[in-house]
């Protein structure tokens, strides 16, 4: 049977930025398995897939990372799984870059003609309808935007199946990226730190309950 539209909206309320997971409890194989495939399946902007994810299970790597990680001080040490995930910086998502030129041909399998035609469509986005070839930074931007779908999408497939998560941005950027360099031989050159997020069970429950804005101070309706 499909799952109805309860049980999505219970994980939902399920889910919360866990603080601190329990330390005995291990992921599966499979479990975890499901929630990297629905970050592989993510969408993203032209389906560039400006992203990579790098599962940290080593506890030394870890401490390394915690140390220039100032909110993920008590979910590090504790959560099953970890996930460092990589933006690839601007430079290479350009539309005449040689990674979407290989992109276009190899993965997205387009044929000649129907590669150049999107890669003229990419050229007017980049250049006039967003303008992001004003800046690296700009590009680097709109990069990391996407990764945040993938994010967005573990989280949820994670709670689905009762395992929570906790996204973490809290971090000293240039120090961890340093760290990924030295220690997981990461080029900065060519990736940059997006966010980590851990995964595992809850070690208690939430100290507050969820709260969100109402439907109606969120969402307005033109008809």
């Amino acid at each position: 049977m499909p799952i109805s539209k309860q049980e999505i909206l219970d994980a939902f309320w399920f889910r919360h930025a866990c603080k601190e997971f329990d330390a005995a409890r291990r992921i599966g194989d499979e479990d975890f398995e499901f929630i990297l495939e629905t970050a592989r399946l993510s969408p993203s902007s032209f389906g560039l897939e400006p992203w990579k994810f790098l599962v940290v299970q080593n506890p030394a790597l870890r401490e390394k990372l915690r140390t220039h990680t100032w909110g993920g001080q008590k979910q590090l040490p504790t959560a099953s799984h970890v996930i460092v995930t990589l933006l690839r910086k601007g430079h290479f998502m350009r539309y005449d870059s040689g990674y979407v030129r290989n992109f276009m041909r190899e993965v997205q399998k387009f044929p000649e003609e129907a590669a150049l035609t999107r890669t003229a469509i990419l050229e007017k986005f980049q250049r006039q309808d967003f303008a992001l070839l004003e800046s690296e930074r700009t590009m680097n931007d709109w990069a990391a935007r996407q990764t945040y779908l993938p994010l967005a999408n573990m989280m949820t497939a994670a709670a689905l199946i009762g395992i929570d998560s906790c996204p973490i941005e809290g971090f000293v950027q240039i120090e961890l990226e340093k760290v990924l360099a030295r220690e997981m031989a990461v080029n900065l050159d060519q990736w940059g730190v997006a966010y980590l997020v851990a995964f595992g069970y809850r070690k208690g429950e939430p100290a507050r309950p969820k709260t969100r804005h109402d439907v109606a101070d969120v969402v307005e309706w033109f008809l």
